[in-house]
């Protein structure tokens, strides 16, 4: 079942995070995040009225999915930057590629013109993922992430949506 996060559902995101950070380069993170942690981000992001979904199989959350802005300056409003993570023991079933779709179609109607993925390199199942959803590479940063006592190169993926600006919805209001 796909469904919108909401906060209680943060210590299932820490169980299916937690060890993408102690045990890969995927994130950059390197400290465990706590449920805390994990509530503040769920809130800033559907605060900006963008998605954070979760896959639940058996009642239990098996991968999430959002996307959060780009950049802070206003220019770049009309961007996102996504992620997606799976529980490590529901990998290769298609499920990733699910939660990410319906991701995207969500953004694609709320006036997003741009979707930015980045990965750490190596990480083929996302680069897989990525061109079966149709994103383009469109750069690679060298060693601009250090994990683990090693240098990370960083692939950017991007899928531009032709849809219509609906207006100024996504932009800092000043008070």
């Amino acid at each position: 079942m796909l469904r919108d996060a909401n906060w209680h559902d943060a210590q299932a995101i820490c169980q299916i995070y937690n060890p993408y950070i102690a045990h890969t380069t995927i994130t950059f993170e390197e400290y465990p995040v706590r449920p805390m942690d994990i509530e503040r981000r769920i809130r800033d992001v559907q605060e900006r009225a963008l998605p954070w979904l979760v896959w639940e199989d058996q009642g239990h959350i098996v991968a999430y999915a959002y996307v959060r802005p780009w950049q802070t300056r206003s220019a770049y409003r009309y961007t996102v930057e996504s992620s997606v993570y799976v529980d490590q023991q529901f990998t290769g079933k298609g499920i990733g590629r699910r939660i990410y779709g319906e991701l995207l179609r969500r953004v694609d109607t709320m006036g997003i013109h741009a979707v930015v993925g980045c990965v750490a390199m190596p990480n083929e199942p996302s680069v897989l993922l990525h061109q079966k959803l149709g994103f383009q590479r469109v750069g690679c940063f060298p060693e601009v992430g250090r994990k683990f006592d090693r240098w990370i190169d960083v692939e950017y993926w991007q899928m531009i949506f032709e849809g219509g600006i609906p207006g100024d919805q996504f932009a800092e209001k000043s008070t």
